[in-house]
């Protein structure tokens, strides 16, 4: 089954920010290390990380007209800021591969849903 894996940083360290330079060393590099094996991780295909949530642009269709709204719909702690594909035997597997992204442990969530296959 193939599954698509949905990282929210939440309230994880960004590199760069004051929260991430409070890290220890060995801290950020096993953060870095973390999503290195997971991308390394036989069945993923590597998604892309995504830019800052305040740079989305929401786009909605109302009788007709394209209406625009800066940033994104949902509060930002809970955007999506990467995602991953992960062909997997089962959804177990597929979760133990979500527990392992360095965003779980630190204060974001990692949601799992499968891809409907036609």
């Amino acid at each position: 089954m193939k599954y698509m894996i949905l990282i929210q940083h939440g309230d994880m360290p960004k590199p760069g920010s004051p929260e991430w330079k409070g890290l220890s060393a060995d801290e950020q590099k096993a953060i870095y290390a973390g999503y290195k094996a997971i991308d390394e991780t036989p069945g993923v295909t590597p998604g892309q990380w995504l830019e800052n949530p305040g740079l989305a642009t929401t786009v909605r269709v109302q009788d007709g007209k394209t209406l625009t709204t800066d940033g994104p719909f949902v509060a930002a702690k809970e955007a999506l800021n990467g995602y991953l594909f992960f062909e997997a035997e089962d959804l177990d597997a597929a979760i133990e591969l979500a527990s392992r992204v360095p965003a779980a442990r630190y204060g974001g969530a990692v949601e799992v849903r499968p891809i409907k296959e036609s």
